[in-house]
């Protein structure tokens, strides 16, 4: 059972949808660099040293999320890269097909469930 032509073009609806989000929210705890990667905003607060500790603790927070963001959005552009190659749907590991339904559920997936 492969993807049908409708079934493609709807995940990959779904996976456009997804990396507007992810850019979204990366453009929004984020800056971009000059080596093209994101770096996270360091908000200036205060003075205080409990404004210095929230800042320094947004800080981490925001470093840890936008390495999550920043992941997903790779999957993401993968996923998309696989469908012009016309090898989206296939385990990168065993080769067999990834189910529909977990294609639904994560249609960046690269592995199927058993894998």
């Amino acid at each position: 059972m492969s993807l049908s032509q409708e079934e493609i073009t709807e995940l990959k609806k779904n996976l456009y949808k997804e990396k507007e989000r992810v850019e979204n929210e990366i453009n929004r705890i984020t800056k971009p660099s000059l080596s093209g990667k994101y770096e996270p905003i360091f908000n200036e607060i205060g003075q205080d040293e409990d404004e210095n500790a929230s800042e320094v603790e947004e800080y981490t927070d925001n470093v840890a999320i936008e390495n999550t963001l920043e992941k997903q959005l790779k999957e993401i552009n993968m996923a998309l890269d696989r469908i012009k190659s016309n090898s989206y749907g296939r385990c990168e590991k065993c080769g067999t097909e990834i189910s529909t339904n977990r294609l639904q559920a994560y249609p960046a997936a690269k592995k199927c469930i058993t894998c």
